[in-house]
């Protein structure tokens, strides 16, 4: 246990930390807060978007605000963090701003999604009516004529 843990996180573009001799992991997930000492069981669990809080081994805290991710735990020291997007701080009341901002980013993301389908089917579903309501020339003949192909006249 005197080792420590080896601390990385990810996004698809960069690795932000690669540290070893970590003492602890704190982080949250939909259950709750957790965290995570040396010799931990693995473990796997998905991350809202959160901070990321750990210790170095003079003990320092560290954090890091992620949006949203995959934490691993290997062999008992081994923590990967895999994440959309990720921002390094010092500052805890900072990077807590930052985290609530990319909650409310993603609430707000996700209404205009569910408006848009919303107004998308409305729209078919009028585009419907007005085709099917019957008694009105809507362009579709009602049942549909077949066209015999050429020289159909005579029969």
């Amino acid at each position: 246990m005197s080792a420590g843990l080896h601390l990385t996180v990810t996004t698809p573009m960069e690795v932000l930390v690669d540290a070893s001799g970590v003492r602890s992991v704190r982080a949250e997930d939909a259950s709750g807060a957790f965290g995570i000492l040396p010799g931990r069981a693995d473990f796997l669990t998905s991350l809202p978007a959160s901070v990321l809080r750990w210790r170095d081994a003079g003990g320092a805290l560290h954090f890091c605000a992620l949006r949203a991710g995959l934490l691993t735990v290997r062999d008992g020291t081994h923590v990967a963090v895999a994440c959309r997007e990720g921002i390094l701080g010092d500052d805890l009341a900072a990077l807590t701003a930052e985290v609530a901002s990319l909650r409310n980013d993603e609430a707000d993301a996700d209404r205009r999604a569910r408006v848009e389908q919303m107004r998308l089917h409305s729209q078919a579903v009028r585009q419907l009516m007005r085709y099917l309501r019957p008694g009105q020339s809507s362009g579709f003949a009602h049942p549909p004529k077949l066209d015999a192909g050429p020289g159909a006249e005579g029969r």
